[in-house]
């Protein structure tokens, strides 16, 4: 049996904090699908179409993971999936008490699906996308915070 991590975001952008966590992931799942969220209520930076295409480049090379979108709850989208596991990646303690309160929720609606929380190493702990989008607004280089290879101007 395939054993399905969903890696649920905005990823707006995907960075190198993102990227490291799908690397942990692979380590213990056979298959990551990396669900982009369509939050109707939000305008992003980039459409989620530009989002799933941008993470597809950067992991075309790689067929133990997808790239999806989903606009349901999380845990439905990750039963669809197949998903026995949802990965949620934690920077520090104020992401850890966000993150178990949805895992609280999450277990108690779809308890068949374990949620792993995985630390985003320390290196990359700083970078969050919500700073990626600052720094792109002040016209900055973000090449250091996202995955080698990725040009957000390319999907703007």
């Amino acid at each position: 049996m395939k054993r399905i991590a969903l890696f649920p975001g905005s990823f707006d952008p995907f960075t190198r904090g993102h990227e490291q966590l799908v690397e942990s992931a692979l380590q213990l799942f056979d298959e990551v699908v990396i669900a982009v969220g369509d939050n109707l209520s939000k305008r992003g930076l980039l459409s989620v179409e530009a989002r799933c295409r941008m993470i597809s480049d950067l992991y075309a090379a790689n067929d133990r993971v997808k790239v999806d979108s989903y606009t349901s709850l999380t845990g439905d989208f990750a039963r669809e999936c197949g998903a026995v596991a949802m990965i949620r990646g934690v920077r520090n303690t104020t992401d850890f008490n966000f993150e178990r309160s949805i895992e609280a929720t999450n277990r108690r609606l779809f308890p068949e699906i374990v949620t792993v929380l995985l630390a985003t190493p320390a290196e990359y702990a700083h970078i969050s996308s919500s700073v990626v989008r600052e720094l792109l607004s002040f016209g900055r280089d973000v090449s250091d915070f996202v995955p080698a290879g990725i040009d957000i101007k390319r999907y703007l």
